[in-house]
């Protein structure tokens, strides 16, 4: 079972997010219940310290405490590695903090539209009952990127390959549906990812989980949606 929390310290905020919430879960019939509704961080973490179980964290960010959304999602990912935390707030200026902190946030959603609010919990709360019902809780790794003070969390399920850009000192994020450009090396982005990545060419780091075709002769690389990468010669027999 997943356990939720909502951490909001405006009153009709909290309450207006708990029902979204508790509507979305009954909806749905899906197995999570709401562990700690508090304008409190600190009761929040140290219910988080009482239990064992993955959470799904729904976080303000300024909450008018001695600590943050911010600082509360650092001090829960020491006792939640595998939790899913979702920062919902007014400060749009404060995303790129999320990747500051390496806090590998599922979504980052903005208070001002009430409708795209609850789409958006809605979004969040069934990825994160897919994920923690996908293999019996297997721990799936996704990568943070920042994109013009923006950040995106991406699944690497959903990660075909990077490449570097002709673009100095940039890389290309190639996904299964979409492509993202920002500053990196491939070098450092091997060292973040797990196993299942391989760096193929120089100017490549490939998910092999995403692989449908390799053509050895040309060396080529095909992708499950068609995408094409290289393989340097060298690195042929690593990847067989």
């Amino acid at each position: 079972m997943l356990k939720i929390y909502i951490c909001e310290d405006i009153e009709v905020q909290r309450d207006r997010i708990q029902q979204v919430i508790e509507n979305i879960v009954l909806m749905e019939d899906l197995d999570m219940e709401l562990s700690c509704v508090s304008e409190d961080p600190h009761e929040i973490l140290e219910k988080v310290k009482e239990t064992e179980e993955v959470g799904l964290y729904f976080l303000d960010i300024e909450l008018g405490a001695d600590m943050t959304g911010l600082t509360l999602a650092q001090e829960i990912r020491k006792y939640d590695p595998r939790g899913f935390v979702i920062f919902i707030t007014t400060h749009s200026e404060m995303s790129y903090m999320t990747f500051i902190y390496k806090l590998e946030a599922l979504d980052f959603i903005l208070k001002d539209d009430p409708e795209e609010l609850g789409k958006r919990v809605y979004e969040c709360i069934l990825k994160a009952n897919q994920r923690f019902s996908s293999a019996k809780n297997k721990v799936h790794g996704n990568f943070s990127v920042k994109v013009n003070e923006k950040v995106f969390t991406v699944d690497y399920d959903d990660i075909l390959f990077f490449e570097t850009s002709p673009n100095v000192h940039k890389i290309i994020l190639h996904c299964k549906n979409r492509q993202m450009e920002f500053l990196g090396k491939i070098k450092e982005i091997e060292k973040q990812v797990d196993g299942r990545f391989y760096r193929c060419h120089r100017s490549f780091l490939v998910n092999r989980d995403n692989i449908r075709e390799i053509d050895f002769q040309k060396r080529v690389i095909y992708m499950v949606n068609g995408d094409e990468c290289l393989i340097s010669s060298r690195m042929m027999k690593g990847l067989k």
